[in-house]
C-alpha cells in the first residue's frame, strides 16, 4: 500500500510540474494553445487485460484446481491401522535391568504381534494390538558384529536350535530374522558386559513367552533412539 500511494503521488506531482513550466514559459513568448490535462488514469498506465473478467475467472479456476490438486493427495494418504497405534505402555519404574523382564497380558484383545528393539537403551518391547505386554533388556551386538537397523519380519522359528558357527552356542526359542542367522534368542545369561555377534538375546523365561504367541511373518522393527508414547503408529 505504502508503495503504490508514493509511486501515484509522484506521478500526479511530474504531472503537475509539466503544466507550471508551461505557465512560466507563456509570460515569456505568446500564448500556445492549451493541450488538454491528462487524466490520472493516462498518466499511471494500466493494464486493462489484467482486469477483464475473463482473466478472473480463470484465475479462479487455477486457484480451484490446484486445492483440488492438494486435497486428492491428502486423501491418497493410507489410514492408520489402528491395530499398530500404541493404546498402552507398561508402567515400569526406572530402567530396565539385566536378566529383569516384566510381561503383562491380561485383558489384551487378540491381535498382531509386533516388536521393537531399541539399540541405545537395549530393550526389546512386545505389542499386541497396540499394548505393551512385554519389555525386556536384551543383548545385542558390538561394533565389529552390529545388530542391523531396519524392519525384519520373523522368516522362521526353532525351538531347539545351536550356532553351528560359534561352536555349538545355545540359541533356544530362535525367531530368525535375516538369511545370515540374526535372530532373537535366549539361551545365555543375559549380564552386563556380555554381547552378541548381532543377535538379541534375552531373558530365556522372556523369549520363551515371545516363542509361544509370535508367528513368522510378525514383524521386528530395531531402531536407535526412537521413542514411542500412546497415540503413535508403531509401524
Amino acid at each position: 500500500m505504502d508503495t503504490m500511494v508514493k509511486w501515484i503521488g509522484g506521478a500526479t506531482a511530474a504531472v503537475v510540474l509539466a503544466f507550471a513550466g508551461a505557465t512560466i514559459a507563456g509570460d515569456m513568448v505568446a500564448p500556445a494553445k492549451e493541450a488538454p490535462a491528462p487524466s490520472l488514469v493516462d498518466a499511471i498506465p494500466v493494464d486493462q487485460a489484467a482486469l477483464t473478467k475473463d482473466n478472473a475467472a480463470e484465475a479462479d479456476k487455477a486457484a480451484m484446481a490446484a486445492t483440488e490438486a492438494r486435497l486428492e493427495k491428502a486423501s491418497d494418504k493410507k489410514p492408520v491401522d489402528q491395530q499398530f497405534v500404541v493404546k498402552r505402555i507398561l508402567d515400569i519404574k526406572g530402567p530396565i535391568k539385566y536378566g529383569q523382564y516384566f510381561w503383562d497380558d491380561k485383558g489384551v484383545p487378540d491381535g498382531p504381534i509386533v516388536m521393537t528393539v531399541d539399540l541405545d537403551a537395549r530393550v526389546l518391547s512386545v505389542f499386541r494390538d497396540g499394548y505393551e505386554i512385554g519389555a525386556a533388556a536384551v543383548l545385542l551386538g558390538t561394533d565389529e558384529y552390529p545388530t542391523p537397523l531396519g524392519t525384519f519380519p520373523i522368516l522362521r522359528k526353532q525351538r531347539y536350535n545351536v550356532s553351528e558357527k560359534y561352536g555349538n552356542a545355545p540359541m533356544p526359542w530362535s525367531m530368525f530374522l535375516t538369511r545370515d542367522g540374526v535372530a532373537i534368542h535366549g539361551g545365555h545369561a543375559v549380564e552386563n558386559g556380555y554381547a552378541s555377534h548381532g543377535c538379541i538375546s534375552g531373558p530365556d523365561g522372556f523369549v520363551s513367552k515371545i516363542f509361544a504367541i509370535a508367528k513368522p511373518g510378525d514383524k521386528v522393527i530395531i531402531t536407535r533412539g526412537k521413542m514411542m508414547t500412546k497415540g503413535d503408529s508403531i509401524l
